[in-house]
């Protein structure tokens, strides 16, 4: 390696939390250098519903959410442009004895850590939402639910991060990393080797892989969610809508088309390594119904289009961020449950802890699951 690396910090996979903490590095005066396969928030960052929720955030997560919420909102602020950020209410809704036991537990959890989520009868939810159908029995409400374009947020993000003085490489895939005097070297898909300070793996579901180029055993699980999207329609619902059993997630945006999503196990199949997914009509056709169960308006609305996306998941469902376990210098970050809503903050945190800072919130350690 030569003594004096073009970098001081690479950054592997340009999604949300990668794109935040390159940001933040770059705006404290590093040479940061971002790395993507593909295009800058394509992946899960850029195929996602774009969903900005409190109530299906885990609890302890709820802190992060909020300031991610903050940012988020203010986006024309830090990035220089506005990636269509909706404040709406949010309802989740239950149907059984077993989902009212579940909004009831997770209500108190998420109140208890600031999240402002309360419990309404069945009235006062039709009241916030006309368009809900027959059969809820409780609903937990929150004001402070939205979403935000997720199409938008890569054309947001590369033009902050040039602004900042950062070099993008979209387009060109890492295969690989080995630690040498002073750093890291990459070694690139085109034959091409890219030599930085610092490495932060910020791969979402490709976590696993590339901490195994650091001979760390890191097990992420893969996730492959689905997206259904209408025919423009006549407004049919105002909120963000749930339900309790987290099968259902429900949004109309402002061109009139509903995108329908929920966290149905084995809703699709896929594998990370070959980038391949298909769907499961089954599971296609249950999730409509649902939607339709909740929302009768949306009966006869015709389906344009369905899609795939990866999401990261760790065997405790918790974040892995924080330093790669034997390295002072590669860092993690990935696998946040609802991390569309908390990703902006946390990558910003990543960066405070690389730019040895004083953290606002602990990071979550990647050591408590890495072996070698």
């Amino acid at each position: 390696m030569s003594a004096c690396p073009a970098y001081d910090c690479a950054v592997v996979g340009g999604g949300v939390m990668g794109c935040t903490t390159a940001l933040w590095l770059a705006r404290a005066g590093m040479r940061v250098v971002l790395l993507d396969r593909g295009s800058l928030c394509r992946e899960a960052s850029g195929v996602n519903a774009g969903t900005l929720t409190m109530q299906m955030t885990r609890a302890a997560l709820i802190p992060y959410a909020m300031r991610g919420w903050e940012l988020w909102r203010t986006t024309a602020d830090w990035l220089g442009m506005d990636v269509g950020t909706r404040v709406l209410d949010g309802l989740s809704v239950a149907y059984t004895e077993a989902e009212v036991g579940m909004l009831e537990a997770r209500a108190s959890s998420r109140r208890a850590a600031g999240a402002p989520v309360e419990l309404v009868d069945a009235a006062r939810a039709r009241d916030i939402e006309p368009g809900l159908g027959d059969g809820v029995r409780l609903a937990g409400f929150c004001p402070v639910d939205g979403f935000v374009v997720a199409y938008l947020t890569g054309r947001a993000y590369r033009g902050a991060l040039l602004a900042a003085g950062a070099t993008l490489q979209e387009g060109r895939a890492v295969t690989g990393i080995d630690p040498v005097d002073g750093g890291f070297a990459l070694g690139t898909a085109d034959g091409g080797r890219v030599e930085a300070r610092r490495v932060v793996l910020a791969g979402g579901v490709w976590i696993q892989e590339m901490a195994s180029w650091l001979g760390v055993r890191l097990p992420i699980q893969c996730l492959v969610n689905q997206l259904v999207v209408t025919e423009r329609l006549p407004p049919v619902m105002r909120t963000i809508l749930g339900v309790a059993n987290g099968k259902l997630s429900l949004k109309q945006f402002d061109n009139g088309t509903v995108l329908v999503g929920g966290g149905w196990q084995g809703i699709g199949r896929g594998d990370p390594r070959d980038g391949g997914a298909e769907i499961v009509p089954e599971n296609v056709i249950g999730n409509l119904q649902l939607a339709v169960h909740a929302v009768p308006r949306l009966r006869d609305a015709r389906v344009l289009r369905v899609w795939l996306g990866y999401e990261a998941e760790t065997a405790d469902a918790m974040p892995v961020v924080g330093r790669l376990p034997g390295f002072d210098d590669a860092w993690v970050i990935g696998s946040v449950h609802s991390g569309y809503t908390s990703g902006p903050y946390i990558g910003r945190l990543l960066a405070d802890a690389i730019l040895e800072r004083e953290l606002e919130r602990p990071l979550f350690d990647p050591g408590r699951l890495a072996g070698r």
